[in-house]
């Protein structure tokens, strides 16, 4: 590691260092932000949880908690200290960094097997990587509001940065435990495997050949890695929770139905709670499947470019998923600074930045004249959140369009430059 990067991280130790000792109502304050903690993230829930699991009372009892039940055995080993809080995030904050500048160094956003961009050369190097995602506002932010979103962007950026470094199995194990932690991770598995996939051809080519590696019989064995991954955490979370399969319901099914309607940044809240109750599981299934139909086709589409994949999966659950924070758009706009070299393909820039900026100065003060002025309603902040959600979704497409302009042009002599025209 050069001493850019050893710079940058402790730049990025030393700042959230200051934030949290400098402003020690910070956390608390950020916390109870809805742009920051959802229901099944927020960090003071993870305390009530936490007091009724210490005292022999089951959390998933009550309908407030709704995190993964290692997450409890987890901070109840810890001794209750704000400070050993503060550093576990900022640990894994360092941790995720690590893992980016691994997948930065390894020069695979803009050469895979499969593919070699013409514009490498514009990549940006890993410590300027690195340095997005540690002074992101949004990144800062989230790890000073101490949701547990952060743990789940840690363990994801690992599975990447593992699978980059030819490590299938250890990449696997990891998207299980984001999926334990979150569930909508388990739809990177496809551009997970085939990363894997792609990087142990490369890396062992003078003794591997897709002949004698079956990408079918890898598929299969990753798949069978992950689900029994899976499997060993839940019966795990079993034990630790007395012999209980109550918090699967609590943990998972939340997720999936949809019973909490907190406000927060993402497009269900308002949605269901305007929903009559007979079409209320049609539309909660359509919504569902909506997330499930983007991963195949791009996974099929985007073949040459497995990693591109992951990243934009990351976007789309960042708008689409069932309860996002600005934690989840977080980690994606500190992905995307690998393909700096599609920006000048780009469309939208300035209208995506100007957006961007727009509801995150615009979203608490919307949000603060419905609850607290009361000189607003509830359409006030959904407005604001479906112009965030139509901001960050202008950002995918618009690399999404990049990265396949730049294909297009790579398939041919003498397109560069030249319009293309949508039929």
């Amino acid at each position: 590691m050069d001493k850019r990067c050893i710079s940058v991280l402790l730049g990025g130790v030393l700042l959230r260092l200051l934030l949290f000792t400098a402003f020690p109502s910070l956390p608390t304050l950020l916390g109870h932000r809805v742009e920051i903690s959802t229901p099944v993230t927020s960090f003071k829930r993870l305390q009530e949880g936490l007091f009724l699991y210490t005292h022999g009372v089951s959390p998933y009892d009550g309908g407030v908690f709704h995190q993964a039940p290692l997450l409890l055995a987890f901070f109840s080993m810890i001794p209750s200290s704000p400070i050993i809080t503060n550093l576990i995030y900022i640990l894994a904050d360092v941790l995720s960094t690590l893992a980016l500048m691994d997948i930065a160094r390894s020069g695979w956003s803009t050469k895979s097997r499969l593919y070699e961009s013409r514009r490498k050369e514009m990549a940006w190097p890993a410590w300027g990587i690195a340095a997005a995602l540690l002074f992101n506002p949004f990144t800062i932010a989230t790890c000073i509001g101490r949701p547990t979103v952060v743990f789940t962007n840690t363990v994801i950026l690992t599975a990447i940065a593992k699978a980059i470094q030819g490590r299938p199995t250890a990449a696997t194990l990891a998207l299980a435990m984001s999926s334990y932690l979150s569930l909508y991770p388990s739809l990177l598995l496809a551009p997970l495997v085939l990363l894997s996939y792609d990087l142990l051809l490369h890396r062992h080519s003078a003794t591997l050949t897709p002949a004698n590696l079956s990408l079918s019989k890898f598929a299969i064995t990753q798949t069978t890695i992950f689900f029994t991954a899976v499997a060993s955490l839940l019966w795990l979370s079993y034990l630790i929770t007395g012999n209980s399969w109550e918090f699967l319901a609590s943990t998972y099914g939340v997720h999936l139905l949809l019973p909490d309607l907190t406000p927060n940044v993402g497009l269900w809240w308002y949605f269901f709670i305007e929903m009559f109750d007979p079409f209320r599981e049609f539309f909660l299934c359509v919504f569902q499947l909506h997330l499930l139909i983007y991963a195949p086709g791009l996974t099929i589409r985007l073949r040459k470019q497995p990693l591109f994949v992951c990243i934009t999966m990351l976007g789309i659950l960042s708008i689409f998923k069932s309860y996002p924070s600005i934690g989840d758009t977080a980690l994606y706009l500190s992905l995307l600074p690998l393909y700096r070299h599609i920006i000048p393909l780009t469309r939208y820039s300035f209208v995506v930045t100007s957006a961007i900026l727009y509801a995150t100065l615009l979203g608490p003060a919307f949000y603060h004249l419905w609850i607290y002025a009361g000189s607003g309603n509830a359409n006030f902040f959904y407005a604001i959140t479906l112009v965030w959600s139509l901001s960050v979704a202008l950002v995918v497409a618009d690399a999404l369009f990049a990265v396949l302009r730049e294909e297009w042009e790579m398939e041919g002599e003498g397109r560069e430059g030249q319009a293309v025209v949508q039929i």
